[in-house]
């Protein structure tokens, strides 16, 4: 078994997908842990624009499959095209984002090439056997520490945030086509319509810069001030579960806003910037949003496990603190 690892990237309508960026910074890190080269693994129709923004990655390689059967999506073709190049080439590791896409057809790959599989990988460290994987359980609540048992390649995916996409290094990849791929591709589904669940609501998944609201802001009219402060930051309106549980965050038309809802059972984002205002940090939050690149709290409770992850935290009320901040911020922008 060769010491590489291969990213395989997502991508739709002609751009990668955020978490590809975040996959290849894992895969640039696990290459470096096991002193191995990181390439990249593109697959579709039409690829041109793509190559161009995937090998502008630091890879020795950005193999590529460019077949009509690939035009949209289809977990039979991808595992055709994936399988006899990885039982050949047999890399250490292939990288997957932990998408809806990937948990699709991954765990397929994995049966057919009898290869380990870890899923929603948030972070690794060397042990005495070997490498030793973190990835969440119960819904968040714990982390368990996994070690393959098994020898060969090893498939994995990376959870959103856990690896930030700033972190992937640049450079120019060689191009090549993927080896042992089969003629002949072809599609096990027949696609009749993609939708976009909830077009009309917010994604913060893209979301550069997040206020997010807790339970410390105290009720519905209390909001406002919150939302003052997303304004001029041009950022986008997070909450907590017990902000949406109590129903505070209600749109033009007074629906709770339940697809802004951070956590285990909401959003993962990975915001630039998440300023987090009157959220406590309960392990089912933080899963959410702990892999935001700059995190600032602010809770009146000294003692708040928020503060265990931020990068900068405010003691004191909100209410006070936010008008405030919002004031200066609008005056550095003028």
């Amino acid at each position: 078994m060769s010491e590489q690892v291969w990213v395989v990237l997502q991508h739709r309508e002609g751009k990668l997908h955020r978490m590809s960026k975040e996959a290849i910074a894992a895969g640039q890190r696990l290459a470096g842990e096991i002193g191995g080269t990181v390439s990249g693994v593109l697959l579709g129709s039409g690829l041109g624009d793509l190559v161009a923004q995937a090998s502008a990655f630091d890879l020795a390689t950005l193999y590529t499959v460019d077949d009509s059967a690939l035009q949209d999506y289809n977990p039979g073709a991808y595992v055709a095209a994936l399988t006899p190049a990885i039982r050949e080439q047999a890399p250490a590791f292939v990288v997957f984002p932990h998408t809806y896409q990937s948990v699709d057809y991954f765990p397929r790959l994995g049966q057919a090439l009898d290869a380990a599989l870890v899923p929603e990988v948030i972070g690794f460290e060397n042990g005495a056997d070997g490498l030793i994987w973190q990835r969440p359980i119960l819904g968040g609540k714990l982390q368990a520490r996994v070690r393959v048992k098994t020898s060969g390649t090893v498939l994995l995916s990376v959870q959103s945030g856990a690896f930030p996409a700033d972190g992937a290094a640049a450079g120019q990849a060689d191009v090549e086509p993927l080896p042992s791929v089969p003629s002949g591709l072809t599609s096990d589904r027949e696609i009749l319509e993609v939708q976009q669940v909830g077009d009309d609501q917010v994604d913060l998944t893209k979301a550069d810069v997040i206020v997010a609201i807790g339970r410390g802001v105290g009720g519905a009219d209390k909001v406002e001030s919150l939302r003052e402060l997303a304004k001029v930051l041009g950022a986008d309106i997070g909450a907590s579960r017990p902000v949406i549980d109590n129903g505070w965050l209600l749109d033009a038309d007074g629906n709770v806003e339940r697809e802004r809802q951070i956590g285990s059972s909401g959003q993962t984002v990975a915001p630039k910037l998440y300023i987090a205002a009157g959220i406590s940090g309960a392990i089912q939050h933080l899963v959410g949003m702990k892999g935001a690149t700059c995190i600032v709290a602010i809770n009146k409770d000294a003692t708040a496990p928020i503060f265990n992850i931020a990068h900068y935290g405010i003691v004191g009320d909100l209410h006070e603190i936010v008008p405030a901040l919002t004031e200066a911020v609008a005056a550095v922008k003028g």
